[in-house]
């Protein structure tokens, strides 16, 4: 016998081995069938996990961005309204002070225009910190230039307002500046 026919019955003992009688997989072949099988289902498990991974990453990505994209068009005026913040306190001053001359025809003027001002700045977002000669003083929406000798009654409460305060949406821009109580 050659040795190529030597081989070809090796090969065909081996076949009938793991054939049986009823063309069934011998249990060698079919665990090794399995373990494939097994392994190709644990790699698909696991790119299914990572692509479900990766797919909430992203939706946390547009999430994140589009609120930061909104954060920016609501505070992207800030310069601006900031700049603007002293013409209204001049404006405040003014008003005072014509008030002073008796001539209403002026002060009527002048108030339209402060109006007109103020409605501008408000429909930008701008809205002024409401607080009052009284209130408890939070440091964490005014700013205490100076502290008065008052009696029990105004201690740790807003003597004076000396500047107002204002805010961009939720954001405070500028603190008021208060005088508070000692």
């Amino acid at each position: 016998m050659s040795q190529d026919s030597q081989e070809n019955l090796i090969n065909e003992e081996l076949q009938n081995d793991n054939v049986l009688e009823n063309n069934e997989v011998s249990p060698e072949v079919e665990a090794v069938e399995l373990s494939v099988e097994e392994k190709l289902s644990e790699e698909l498990a696991s790119e299914k996990d990572r692509f479900l991974r990766l797919f909430a990453e992203f939706e946390n990505y547009k999430k994140r961005t589009s609120k930061e994209r909104v954060e920016l068009f609501k505070t992207a005026n800030q310069e601006v309204l900031l700049a603007m913040l002293p013409v209204v306190d001049d404006f405040d001053r003014a008003l005072v002070e014509i008030g002073k001359s008796g001539d209403e025809n002026l002060v009527q003027g002048v108030n339209l225009i402060y109006e007109k001002l103020k409605n501008v700045l408000s429909s930008k977002g701008l809205e002024e910190v409401a607080l009052q000669a009284g209130d408890v003083f939070n440091a964490d929406y005014a700013e205490a230039i100076t502290q008065f000798p008052a009696g029990d009654d105004l201690k740790g409460k807003i003597v004076e307002v000396l500047e107002k305060g204002y805010k961009l949406g939720e954001k405070i821009i500028r603190f008021p500046k208060v005088v508070i109580g000692q």
